[in-house]
Order: structure tokens, then C-alpha cells, then sequence
């Protein structure tokens, strides 16, 4: 007889899980944020080379007219930042969101997002509010951050932002990763792999760190800056696991429009299906968006990293294992 009938976390993690969420809860409403809540399924969907949606049948949940391909959302993000658009000026949300083809030790295709969006926020301020939130949180202490350059410089004696395909390839091998090539490498690809590989275990060690300015190519729906230029985009690491993903906010719609294209001919390119390139944000980002900056947050990593698990499964009452 099995035991899948229990939770996967203790009663004791859940116990220590409902507490970080209401510290989050009182670190957000003590700065002014009030939460909101926005659908978990919509026929928008943001639009990522990697994300993939789990796709809902409208089976008549829509008038036979509109989509027929309604999408559990991967984020909060296309609908929080319509209410920003309204005028809202500090939000914040905790709920499910959801990501197909993701199961393992840091996921699950459901899990817990803290998501928000300040306007006329800095990225350094929206930093060190990540600082913050951790150590109320989780007491997590002495957050520090480090360009993305500079670390793989560190790390792989090599710029990131002007290294050619050849020098990735060659660090890639220099550092010992295994790899197979298909001929459809790009430079992103090789510096995900040194990323993921030889840089990402050992950052946040022995304290939160926060790797800012990544490449302009991987800028998803971030400002770009400087020159050469790179993205406004900042990452919050903790025992080597990615927690947190933080951009200054991009504004101009016609440049989502055209990011959304790229991605899909990426997608493509890769197998896999294209996404609706036109969504609801385009039509408030054309009516007048502020500037904001806005961070999403894996609430089961933190309290993985906050408890000392392994598994963000013993952080959470029911994986899809269980569910």
C-alpha cells in the first residue's frame, strides 16, 4: 500500500510555509502594495523561446468567435501589468501559476509565484527591496549583487556580450560540460550552458546574490541599456537555485510586438509551437504604460532554501506525483 494519499511536505513545512507567505503578505501591505488577483487560465499568454504553455480546450468557455486556445498562464505577468496601465502604482500577487514539460527537483508544472510591480521604481531600489524581502522572509541576510559580465569573466575568461560562438564553445569545453550539438546552437544557447552548468551552482553561496545587466538577447520583456547593450534584467540566487527573475519594465509596445515574433520563429526553429503574438498588454501598453519595475518570485524554491530541503516536493502539499 502506498502513502500517496499524505502530503509530500510535513505538517511542520506547512506550518513554516504558511508563515513565510504571511511575511511576504505583511512585508508588501506595510509598503503600500495591495494584492490582486488575475485569471490563471486566458487566451493570452506570454510569449517565451523556452515556456510552455498548458493549453486549455475553450470548449465553450469562449462564444465560438473568439480563441479557440485558452493557455494556463505561466505568470501573472501580461495581466498585472494591465492593471498598472490602469493606474495602479504597487501591486502584488501570490497564486498558482502553471509551466508544461517542467518536473524535477526545483519544479513541478503547478507552483506558487509571488509576483509584483512598483511604478517609478529604479532597478537599484527594486534590488534592494529583493534584499529585503528575503531577509524578512526568510532571514536570509547581506544580499549583494554582480554584473553578469563580471562573472562569467570570473568564471569562464570570457566577455559574455561580445564572445563569439567559437569562444563559448571552447570555454564550454575548457570547463569540462558535456554537451551534444545539433547545428542549432545559437549564442544563447552556449551561454545558458555554461550558465547553467559551471556558474549558476555556486551563486548565493554563502549569501543571497543578485546577477544584474544580462545579455540584450535574453531580455524577455526588459528595458534594454548602455552600450554595448544589455538587459535591464536582474536574477536573485540563493544556495546556487534561481528564486526570483526581475526586470525594468519594457514600455513600447511595437518592441514587444517584434520580441513576440522573434521568440515564436525561435519556438519554431526548436520544435515547438507557435505562440499569439498579439495579447490585451500590447492594446494598454499602447494606451499609455508607466515605468515600473517588476520581479516574479518561486515561492516553493524560497521555502526550500528558507527550510533547508532538497526538493521544492518537500515544500509543497501535493506535487503533481500526489496531486
Amino acid at each position: 500500500m502506498t502513502n500517496d494519499f499524505q502530503p509530500a511536505a510535513t505538517i511542520d513545512v506547512l506550518q513554516k510555509r504558511a508563515l513565510i507567505i504571511r511575511r511576504i503578505r505583511d512585508f508588501f501591505e506595510s509598503r503600500g502594495y495591495f494584492h490582486v488577483e488575475t485569471p490563471a487560465i486566458s487566451r493570452d499568454i506570454v510569449v517565451d523561446r523556452y515556456l510552455e504553455p498548458i493549453r486549455v480546450n475553450n470548449s465553450g468557455l469562449l462564444p465560438a468567435e473568439a480563441a479557440s486556445t485558452l493557455f494556463l498562464q505561466t505568470s501573472p505577468e501580461f495581466a498585472m501589468k494591465r492593471i498598472v496601465a490602469a493606474g495602479a502604482k504597487a501591486i502584488y500577487q501570490i497564486g498558482p501559476v502553471f509551466r508544461g514539460e517542467e518536473n524535477g527537483t526545483l519544479h513541478n508544472p503547478e507552483f506558487t509565484m509571488l509576483e509584483w510591480y512598483k511604478t517609478g521604481q529604479t532597478t537599484e531600489e527594486a534590488i534592494e527591496m529583493i534584499g529585503e524581502l528575503v531577509e524578512a522572509a526568510i532571514g536570509r541576510t547581506g544580499t549583494q549583487g554582480r554584473s553578469y559580465g563580471s562573472v562569467f569573466e570570473e568564471i569562464a575568461q570570457l566577455d559574455p556580450h561580445r564572445a563569439a560562438i567559437e569562444e563559448l564553445k571552447e570555454a564550454a569545453n575548457r570547463l569540462g560540460i558535456n554537451f551534444e550539438e545539433t547545428g542549432n546552437e545559437d549564442r544563447d544557447h552556449w551561454l545558458n550552458l555554461i550558465l547553467t552548468h559551471s556558474i549558476e551552482p555556486g551563486l548565493g553561496i554563502p549569501a543571497p546574490e543578485i546577477i544584474y545587466d544580462w545579455p540584450a538577447s535574453q531580455s524577455a520583456l526588459a528595458r534594454l541599456k548602455g552600450e554595448p547593450q544589455v538587459a535591464d534584467r536582474f536574477e536573485l540566487y540563493i544556495d546556487g537555485v534561481e528564486l526570483a527573475n526581475g526586470y525594468n519594465e519594457l514600455l513600447d509596445a511595437g518592441i514587444l510586438e517584434r520580441r513576440n515574433e522573434e521568440n515564436n520563429r525561435l519556438r519554431k526553429m526548436d520544435g515547438r509551437e507557435e505562440l499569439p503574438s498579439i495579447s490585451r498588454l500590447l492594446e494598454a501598453m499602447r494606451s499609455g504604460m508607466p515605468q515600473c519595475c517588476g520581479v516574479a518570485l518561486g515561492v516553493d524554491r524560497l521555502v526550500m532554501v528558507g527550510l533547508g530541503l532538497s526538493s521544492i516536493d518537500q515544500a509543497m502539499a501535493f506535487p503533481i506525483s500526489r496531486a
